[in-house]
């Protein structure tokens, strides 16, 4: 237990009684974030076996908030917890991997069709200079910086319009497929995509135009998923 004093208006000191996990909170979101961006850009692999206290030892944190983050995000389907020591990325099934290609090519069309009406000339702007970022990124093998850069690009054209249930489904998405998404680095890394989605995606901003927009998001979506070790008979036209 933690206690909290401080003076009232009047000079008079009051304390109040703050419990470890209440101490904790902010630990404990600290923790989340790391580990879901380090998801999300495919620092955690596939085969690597994780564990709390070697987190917790390498964050300098108590294994406590470690472990509430990992509950966490098992709960979002992005780890699953082997033991109480064991912490792995959940094997990608084939009807898995359909079933969240499948919500993407719906959701995130739908969350940019939704942000076109109020993005701004400054937006795209940015997204342009992401994109820039990123292919300098495939040229120099940074994959961290390439994968960071590509969630920023999406993200900052999904969120322009708030709609916090749909962002929250979406990141869910990008949780799971993640460490997965590091191959698709890995087998572009030095090269430019056979046709890069970004310039089109760009265009379509400045035209306002939704149809297009959408017809080159869900092309990218599909190309990604086509370079990563499954077979499926989704088009990018559901």
């Amino acid at each position: 237990m933690l206690r909290d004093c401080r003076k009232d208006r009047g000079g008079k000191m009051e304390c109040c009684v703050q419990s470890d996990r209440e101490a904790e909170a902010p630990l404990r979101m600290m923790v989340y974030r790391t580990l879901r961006h380090r998801l999300v850009t495919g620092t955690i692999t596939p085969d690597q076996v994780l564990s709390s206290r070697g987190i917790a030892r390498e964050l300098g944190v108590s294994p406590m908030p470690v472990r509430d983050a990992i509950a966490r995000l098992a709960a979002e389907g992005a780890l699953e917890i082997r033991s109480k020591s064991s912490v792995v990325v959940p094997e990608m099934t084939q009807i898995r991997f359909e079933d969240l290609l499948f919500c993407r090519l719906r959701l995130e069309p739908a969350a940019a069709s939704r942000s076109l009406p109020v993005i701004s000339d400054d937006l795209i702007e940015e997204m342009h200079e992401i994109d820039r970022r990123m292919k300098l990124c495939l040229s120099s093998g940074e994959v961290e910086t390439y994968m960071s850069s590509n969630y920023e690009f999406h993200f900052k054209l999904y969120s322009a319009q708030p709609a916090p249930t749909t962002m929250q489904m979406i990141e869910t998405l990008w949780l799971q497929f993640g460490p997965l998404m590091r191959v698709v680095f890995e087998r572009t890394a030095g090269r430019h995509p056979d046709e890069d989605r970004h310039p089109a995606i760009l265009r379509a901003l400045h035209l306002r135009d939704a149809d297009a927009m959408c017809l080159a998001l869900r092309a990218e979506i599909h190309d990604g998923m086509n370079l990563l070790p499954f077979k499926h008979n989704i088009s990018p036209l559901i």
